[in-house]
């Protein structure tokens, strides 16, 4: 026990990484925690139609979001002048310009958006969730800095806090109103709660208006990369849901997302460890570098992966049963998805830790390209599975996806020296062998479920 406390102790990189990773997965645990208890009251207070028209606002306000990054957080966490005044002095310019924009383009695409999904309400409730972006824009760099020095203890609480504020909120509008604007104003009420407690909670430097130009070109050299691959990323992670709003109603479109929403527990907390934890750890001690930073990097991926697939195929198994015993009749046929929405996304698990190696030296040319192919063919997969196969079709072709594209990702791996086949291989076989058995085990609700989705 005593090895263990010493671990954690010191400012050394391997200490910052135990207690980011720490502070991350409670974090993360919390925060799923509770966006699980508002699911819960708030499926009982709204109706399944709403959950289908919140999940196409915050795809929308996503998409917006990254289709627009222009890499201020990746720039921040790499770039040697990451702890300069006037750097981030400059990025934070920026990125409060980004967020106007983003908010006046869903005043300008509300319409067409409403059009297109044959939803009125759309037109009404996009602008109003839009402003939540607007005001994302204001967040200071300080959050970025205590990723970027791997200390996350005090952010992870300011965020957790401003979440408390935005569900508490969602639940008591719902309950007043009965209406899916609770879940449109809870998103800004928690954008301006967050806004706040980082401003006023968190220490260092306080961000002001500059435009250094030395700044604003590294900035968007290193971005201009990332501002196509966030493009591309959220097709990768939204694109199911935004085609199935066209091909389905909304009633369908709300039991998915619920069942999304179970599913991608694991998964949600390893991109947020990937991002925030990896690329620190890859810039300070590349594992082109020795032969020791690659084997230490090789266990930390290998218990990262450990725990992300584990909890998925815990997830895979449990799926019908959890959702009969958390929530009502109305929502039953959600437990099947999650059962196979988790295991489409055991896949993208094997190559997880792999691609921060390349943001973190600064190589955003190659994430993109790595990016951009796996859009590409997940929505071709994706288009051809709806109209071949249906529901079904749509849902396997997310995870087969990752495996057309895993070549692509090996050549990223290879080019920085931190691929690793065996990590590869051990992941695949167990992840066949337990997802088989979560199909064959759960093969009658599977049935039943589609034949009752058509």
């Amino acid at each position: 026990m005593n090895r263990v406390t010493t671990a954690f102790q010191g400012n050394n990189l391997m200490a910052r990484v135990l207690r980011s990773a720490s502070w991350l997965m409670v974090g993360y645990g919390g925060s799923q925690a509770l966006r699980l208890v508002a699911n819960l009251v708030l499926t009982r207070l709204l109706f399944p139609e709403a959950f289908g028209l919140l999940a196409l606002i915050n795809i929308i306000l996503m998409g917006l979001g990254q289709f627009s990054d222009t890499g201020i957080n990746a720039a921040i966490a790499q770039s040697k002048r990451g702890d300069d005044p006037e750097f981030l002095d400059t990025a934070f310019t920026i990125q409060v310009i980004r967020g106007l924009i983003l908010w006046c383009a869903t005043i300008l695409l509300a319409g067409p958006v409403a059009q297109f999904y044959g939803e009125p309400e759309l037109q009404r409730y996009l602008p109003i969730a839009g402003l939540s972006l607007a005001v994302a824009g204001l967040l200071p760099t300080r959050i970025e800095t205590a990723h970027r020095h791997l200390l996350v203890g005090r952010v992870t609480i300011l965020e957790f806090a401003s979440q408390i504020i935005g569900v508490l909120s969602m639940i008591a509008l719902a309950a007043w109103t009965g209406s899916v604007s609770a879940l449109v104003f809870g998103i800004v009420i928690q954008a301006v709660a967050r806004l706040l407690l980082m401003h006023f909670g968190l220490p260092g430097h306080a961000n002001r208006f500059r435009w250094e130009a030395k700044a604003v070109r590294e900035q968007l050299s290193f971005g201009k990369w990332i501002f196509f691959s966030t493009a591309f990323w959220f097709v990768t992670s939204q694109g199911d849901r935004l085609i199935l709003g066209k091909f389905v109603t909304l009633e369908v479109l709300g039991l998915y997302n619920i069942g999304y929403f179970l599913a991608s527990f694991p998964m949600l907390l390893g991109y947020a460890i990937n991002q925030r934890l990896l690329i620190p750890v890859y810039r300070e001690k590349p594992a082109k570098e020795s032969l020791n930073n690659w084997r230490k990097q090789r266990w930390l991926r290998a218990g990262l992966s450990a725990s992300i697939l584990s909890m998925l195929l815990v997830v895979a198994f449990a799926g019908p049963w959890l959702v009969g015993l958390l929530y009502d009749d109305r929502y039953l046929l959600s437990g099947p998805l999650v059962t196979l929405i988790a295991l489409t996304m055991v896949p993208s698990v094997i190559g997880l830790t792999y691609d921060p190696a390349a943001l973190a030296a600064g190589d955003s040319r190659t994430f993109f390209i790595y990016t951009a192919s796996r859009a590409t063919v997940q929505t071709l997969m994706l288009l051809v599975g709806l109209s071949w196969f249906g529901l079904i079709g749509g849902i396997a072709a997310v995870g087969l996806s990752m495996l057309a594209t895993y070549p692509v990702l090996i050549w990223l791996a290879v080019k920085h020296g931190v691929w690793d086949p065996l990590h590869d291989a051990i992941c695949l076989a167990l992840a066949t062998g337990l997802g088989l058995t979560a199909l064959w085990l759960h093969q009658d609700v599977i049935r039943n479920m589609l034949a009752s989705l058509g």
